[in-house]
C-alpha cells in the first residue's frame, strides 16, 4: 500500500508479538496515564477489566482474539503501533453518541489509537502503522474502515497525547475522506479496503 519506503516490518499484534508490544508500551510508562492501549475496549464474556491489571487485561484480549492492532517493528523492536478492530471490539469511542447519532451505515472496521516511542516521533512511523493496520484489514477480507481523527488548527503545535487518534491530514494522504466533525475537534473519516488477493 502507497506512499512509505523504511525498512521497518509490519506485524499483527498476537501472543508472540505481545511481548515487544509490552515493553514499547512500559518504556512510555504505559502509555496515556497508563492505559496500555485498553481504553478504548469492553468487558468480553470471559475477561473483565476489573478483574485485571491493564497489561494482562490486553493481553487476555490478544489471547480471545479480539485485541488488533499493526505494529510497526525495527529489528526486534516495536517502535509503534495502529490499534484496529470492529465495533463490538472498540466500542468506548469519544463522542460516541453524537456518532452513533449520524451513522446510517455502521462500518465493520474502526481505527481508535496509536502511539510512536518517543524516540521515533515525527518521522512518518504512525503512517506506517495506518498502512500496516490497513494491509492487515484486507487480509482480513477488507471492508469500510472509519476513524476519528483530529482536526488541527493551523500553525498550532499540539501534544502527542491529544493526537491519540491521529490527524486529518494524515488520514486524507492514506486515501480517507472527511465526513463530518463530532465534539469540538475530532472527524469522521472513512475509506472502503478492498480484500488482499489470494
Amino acid at each position: 500500500m502507497g506512499g512509505v519506503t523504511t525498512s521497518h516490518v509490519i506485524k499483527p499484534l498476537t501472543l508472540e508479538t505481545f511481548p515487544a508490544w509490552l515493553a514499547l508500551a512500559q518504556k512510555h510508562n504505559g502509555v496515556w496515564g497508563g492505559c496500555y492501549c485498553s481504553y478504548f475496549h469492553d468487558d468480553t464474556e470471559h475477561t473483565a477489566k476489573e478483574d485485571f491489571d491493564r497489561p494482562m487485561f490486553k493481553q487476555r484480549l490478544v489471547a480471545e482474539g479480539v485485541a488488533h492492532a499493526a505494529l510497526v517493528f525495527d529489528g526486534d523492536r516495536a517502535i509503534a503501533w495502529c490499534e484496529y478492530g470492529s465495533p463490538v471490539e472498540l466500542p468506548n469511542i469519544y463522542h460516541r453518541k453524537q456518532y452513533e447519532a449520524g451513522e446510517t451505515t455502521p462500518a465493520p472496521w474502526r481505527i481508535t489509537c496509536f502511539f510512536v516511542d518517543r524516540d521515533h516521533r515525527r518521522s512518518g512511523v504512525a503512517r506506517e502503522a495506518l498502512e500496516g493496520a490497513l494491509e492487515l484489514i484486507a487480509r482480513a477480507g477488507g471492508g469500510e474502515v472509519v476513524s476519528f481523527p483530529n482536526e488541527l488548527a493551523p500553525d498550532k503545535r499540539t501534544s502527542s497525547s491529544f493526537l491519540h487518534n491521529g490527524t486529518r491530514a494524515m488520514f486524507e494522504k492514506a486515501g480517507f475522506t472527511f465526513e463530518r466533525h463530532i465534539g469540538k475537534s475530532k472527524t469522521v473519516m472513512r475509506k472502503t479496503v478492498l480484500p488482499a488477493r489470494g
